[in-house]
């Protein structure tokens, strides 16, 4: 009896796990996306904390417009929130540099159980929540390193906090927002240079280098066949065909 009941108990869980990993991965575009940020001081640095202290919903308005402005590309309508939330005081686990599978499944537990203590409550259910990591603009820091897992839905995201970076603070958001809901990198992960034709914003572009626009999951604009710079401002880049087809913009 006992032991029926516990393999039932088993058999839910099992069910709501793969419910919740279903749904991860098939994210519904004609529901209104919530995408909830949490701001985080790295370095409890006085000016990051006074440019925090200034952030709201209008400084993340652009990427909603972006969101949407895009999507229409593809013939989809639509609609996303980009909701800012209160600071984060404790710092969520590092992401690995250099590790192996072991290191990026034991960072995955801790993110998790870091956002299971800490994920504050919300008006609406996120689709998407990004701890926004803001680190002193004087610090050399990657913002490459930064990641978002579509298995939960959550990620963290490396910034400067200043002024001066705001709207390449909102390429790197959106760029982990898309990773969120499942897009992947355009770029090759040693050398950064954007891969030909997935990681081009015109692959068909005659000539095809220079480029004028990045795509966004290769964050750099190719300039030559090994220079390429970073896109400043979302102006500067679009969403592939590869990247609409894996978060769904495009049926597979």
């Amino acid at each position: 009896m006992f032991k029926n009941i516990r393999i039932l108990i088993l058999l839910c869980i099992l069910l709501i796990v793969a419910v919740n990993a279903f749904d991860d991965k098939n994210h519904n575009w004609q529901k209104a996306t919530y995408v909830y940020l949490f701001p985080i001081n790295m370095d409890n640095d006085d000016k990051v904390q006074t440019y925090i202290n200034t952030l709201n919903e209008k400084e993340f308005a652009q990427i909603n417009d972006y969101i949407k402005e895009q999507a229409k590309r593809y013939h989809q309508s639509v609609t996303i929130y980009y909701r800012f939330g209160e600071q984060v005081k404790e710092i969520p686990p590092a992401v690995p540099r250099n590790g192996g599978i072991m290191d990026a499944i034991i960072w995955s537990l801790k993110f998790r159980y870091y956002h299971f203590k800490h994920k504050p409550d919300t008006p609406f259910k996120p689709d998407l929540t990004l701890y926004l990591q803001y680190h002193s603009p004087n610090k050399h820091i990657l913002t490459e390193t930064s990641t978002a897992l579509q298995n939960g839905r959550i990620g963290v995201v490396n910034l400067f906090g200043t002024d001066k970076k705001t709207a390449n603070n909102n390429v790197v958001i959106a760029h982990e927002s898309l990773h969120g809901f499942g897009a992947t990198d355009k770029y090759d992960l040693k050398t950064g240079i954007p891969l030909y034709p997935q990681g081009y914003a015109n692959p068909s572009q005659n000539p095809v280098l220079p480029q004028k626009q990045a795509e966004l999951m290769a964050v750099h604009i190719p300039i030559s066949q090994d220079k390429f710079e970073m896109a400043r401002e979302l102006k500067q880049t679009v969403v592939g065909e590869l990247t609409a087809k894996e978060i769904g913009w495009i049926k597979k």
